[in-house]
């Protein structure tokens, strides 16, 4: 009698276990991950090395909008890009005197505001002019916060850009940073 108890309780912890592998399995692959940030192109926003949990849900949900920070896969050089959304599909995008234009219209970028002031106290812009561009349908245009060293939609003379951005590239949309546990925040 104690032998069949045993193996019965053994048998509901493997059932347990098994369970909890799988649920962790279908949130990391298709509700939450974690991302580690590589390189200084979102800072201040974001940090090298800094842990960020993004949401995986843009593959079912589908909804990026401007300003959300967005994890981008380039199959081309298997590597993860972290970014900000600046153009949506069909905008006119346009760069003139660091201040960035929507369709004509200006859009404010509170999150540059320090990456400005830095670059126009050394007598730089932060972000040479460009444009008007149009975005195509399905895609996005991205940049990073840190304009003076991000690879990323815009084209430059040696061919370092990640172009328009595909609908189906964006892995996830970065939510909050979650190490180092002294800078846990939101990230917007």
């Amino acid at each position: 009698m104690k032998v069949s108890f045993l193996r019965e309780k053994e048998i509901n912890w493997l059932k347990s276990l098994i369970l909890a592998f799988l649920l962790a399995l279908i949130i990391r692959t298709f509700l939450f991950s974690p991302v580690t940030v590589d390189g200084a192109s979102m800072e201040p926003t974001l940090h090298d090395r800094e842990r960020i949990i993004v949401t995986r849900t843009i593959t079912w949900i589908g909804e990026v909008n401007r300003g959300d920070i967005v994890i981008i896969n380039d199959t081309v050089n298997d590597k993860n890009y972290v970014k900000r959304v600046i153009g949506m599909p069909g905008e006119l995008i346009e760069m003139k005197d660091d201040k960035l234009f929507i369709n004509g219209e200006f859009i404010d970028e509170p999150y540059l505001s320090e990456n400005k002031k830095r670059a126009h106290d050394n007598g730089r812009k932060l972000t040479s002019d460009f444009g008007p561009l149009k975005v195509p349908d399905n895609h996005f245009f991205v940049m990073g916060d840190n304009r003076l060293r991000s690879v990323d939609s815009r084209s430059d003379l040696f061919g370092n850009s990640l172009g328009y951005i595909s609908e189906d590239r964006i892995i996830g949309i970065s939510k909050f940073v979650i190490y180092p546990l002294s800078n846990l925040r939101l990230t917007k």
